[in-house]
């Protein structure tokens, strides 16, 4: 054997050694990199049947409302995200980030916008106030997170608003242990 045949042996069993303890040893940082669009925003409540008199007046509206949570280290840019109801209003994110491991409250009614609570700025109620889908999709409409409330499609007659809510499973997560609090606002369990 040459020696150059050696040198060539030993340089490539290095290489190969130095891949597989790369691929291994990758820190944490890099390895979640790969999965970087894959944000962790959540529907984590939503209160469909607002509290008191409904007067379609601002207060009244803003009682309903539908929270997202970022349930991540790192900040989540919402901007062209939109937010819809199956009565067909939808909601589009301008300029926004939600930050990590924050809640946004997304009201119905007219207000001024801040770090914790945004508004849609309509005049009537968007979500229904029985049984409803309040729905999250990305800037590129791609499915992020669905949640629905009360009695759906044949699943029973009973209004789910102080009950076990029914989790839509279009996510593969199965049924969660969803509550309604003492507010009557359905919460993620």
């Amino acid at each position: 054997m040459s020696f150059n045949t050696v040198s060539a042996r030993c340089l490539a069993a290095a290489a190969i050694a130095a891949a597989v303890v790369g691929t291994v040893a990758l820190p944490a940082s890099a390895a979640d990199h790969s999965r970087h669009n894959r944000a962790e925003v959540q529907i984590s409540a939503v209160q469909y049947d607002a509290p008191g008199r409904n007067d379609r007046s601002a207060h009244s509206l803003n009682k309903e409302w539908v929270e997202l949570t970022n349930t991540t280290r790192h900040a989540v840019n919402l901007s062209g995200w939109t937010l819809s109801a199956e009565r067909g209003a939808t909601y589009t994110f301008r300029h926004y980030r939600l930050a990590p491991r924050a809640t946004v409250r997304i009201h119905t009614g007219v207000g001024r916008d801040t770090r914790t609570d945004l508004f849609q700025d309509r005049h009537h109620e968007v979500l229904d106030n029985h049984a409803g889908t309040a729905v999250l999709r990305d800037d590129h409409r791609r499915l992020v997170d669905a949640e629905s409330w009360g009695h759906r499609h044949g699943r029973g007659d009973r209004d789910d608003r102080h009950g076990r809510g029914d989790r839509d499973d279009r996510h593969g997560r199965g049924d969660r242990d969803d509550r309604h609090d003492r507010d009557g606002h359905h919460r993620r369990g």
